[in-house]
Order: structure tokens, then sequence, then C-alpha cells
């Protein structure tokens, strides 16, 4: 009897078969995956573009703006440019900040200077009344100065720089003030009216008034002892009025001298 071929064991399958199966199933479905976004709703997608530009500026070619000018665009080859960007907008943060605290400061001084100013008005004030000058003196103030107005009737002649006899007595009583309570700089200035003048002295009312300023000066230096050098004179002619120079009325008004008186605050 014939001997019985014995049956060979199956071999095992090698190890590399079985990834690359998988390798293969894997890629089926990458492109099963690839063909079904292809397949997108042309009308839903430029929408949905459209919807994404208007939220975060997108423009053609990829392109975020993020501030005036500039463009965050491809990869990260403009992140430099961003981070200027940043840097940028809170140094402008930092001296919005600082104006903001300068401007407050500023405020600050303004109401100092302005309480300074009433103050010296309010013992000005009391020392007119007091020697009954009420009718010829009139008494105003900024933040920066207090101002005596001395109508210019009662100082000079029509055409004249030189002081009246009869003033005077006035312009002791202002000197004496001044004495008192002027601790930083005194400017007197010269008014007229607009009536032109042309004198064998005064060729115009720049040189008329002037002269009266200078005649004022003059006469507190020689019978005050305030310093000549706190004390400045000028002439402004016609071109500052207060009143209308079309009435008599107002021409007279516009004739006039002006003390300032700087509060100590005002950096005169």
């Amino acid at each position: 009897m014939a001997k019985r071929k014995k049956e060979e064991p199956q071999k095992p399958s090698k190890a590399w078969m079985d990834t690359f199966s998988d390798l293969m199933n894997l890629l089926l479905c990458f492109f099963v995956l690839l063909f079904s976004m292809s397949t997108v709703d042309a009308q839903k997608f430029e929408a949905i573009a459209a919807s994404f530009s208007q939220t975060f500026s997108i423009f053609n070619g990829g392109q975020i703006s993020v501030g005036e000018g500039m463009l965050l665009g491809n990869g990260v080859s403009q992140l430099n440019e961003l981070d200027q960007y940043m840097d940028t907008m809170g140094k402008e943060a930092e001296s919005e900040q600082e104006t903001e605290k300068i401007d407050e400061l500023q405020q600050k001084l303004e109401e100092a200077k302005l309480e300074e100013s009433e103050k010296l008005a309010e013992r000005i004030e009391e020392a007119i009344e007091e020697s009954q000058m009420e009718d010829m003196i009139q008494l105003d103030f900024t933040s920066q100065y207090v101002q005596l107005t001395l109508k210019g009737a009662i100082l000079f002649d029509s055409g004249s720089a030189q002081l009246k006899e009869e003033a005077l007595p006035i312009i002791e009583r202002v000197a004496l003030i001044l004495e008192r309570y002027a601790e930083s700089e005194i400017e007197i200035e010269g008014h007229t009216d607009n009536i032109p003048i042309h004198t064998s002295r005064y060729a115009n009312n720049n040189e008329l008034s002037s002269s009266r300023a200078l005649s004022m000066f003059d006469y507190l230096v020689e019978h005050t002892t305030l310093e000549p050098a706190q004390i400045k004179h000028s002439g402004r002619g016609e071109y500052m009025p207060i009143a209308d120079n079309s009435t008599p009325e107002g021409r007279a008004k516009n004739r006039r001298i002006e003390i300032k008186i700087y509060n100590e605050l005002s950096g005169e």
C-alpha cells in the first residue's frame, strides 16, 4: 500500500503586505473625501467667502487689514509688521493717557490762577472803594492778571500825553494800590480812538498811545518804590477798541490807560 503524502503547512503572509493594505485603504478614503468636497455648492461657497470678507476684512490674495495702510498676508513673513503695529498702538494709547494727564494738570493750574486773580481783585476792589474811586476805575480780572482801566479824559487833554494836574491825586492813590498788591509784573497799555491825529509832536495814534503809557511809567518810577524792571509799557493805538468808535461815547471809552497786575502764578 502506497504511503500518504503529508500536507505542508501554509506559510504566513509577510508583514509589509498588511501595512500596504492599510495604506491603500487610507488613500481610498482620502480620495473619496476630496471628491465629496469638490462637489460643494458654488453659490454657498461664495456666500460664506463674502461673509468672512466683511467680518474680518479679508482682501483678494488672502491679505487681512490690521491697520491703516498695513496688510497681513501669506504665512509668517509679515508677523514682524504685525508686531510693529501692535507696538505702535500701545505707544499711541500711552501717548493719549499722557495727553489726558497733561490736560488735566493744565486745567487745574488754570483754575488755581483764576482763583489767585479773583482774590487779588477782591483786595484791590476794597482799596478802590476806600479811596472812593469806583467811578474812575473799572476793575476786571483774568487767570493771568487784574486789570485797572482809567479813562483817558481824566488823565490827559485831547492830543496830549502830559498828565493833568487834577489827575495826580488819582494817580497817587493808584500808585499806592500797586505798591501794596503788585508782587509780580505790571503792564501799562495806552489806547486811543480811531480819529486820525497828526501834530508836530505825534504823527499818529500809535505814537500818542505809546507816549501816554510812558508818562504813567515815568510817574510810577519817580514816585513809588516799584522796581522799574517789573513794569512794562506799550502803546496799542486804535487797534483794540472796547466800544463802538462811531459814537462820541464809544470813542471816549476807547481812549484809556490799562494797568495789568499779573498774579504770582501767571509766570510773567
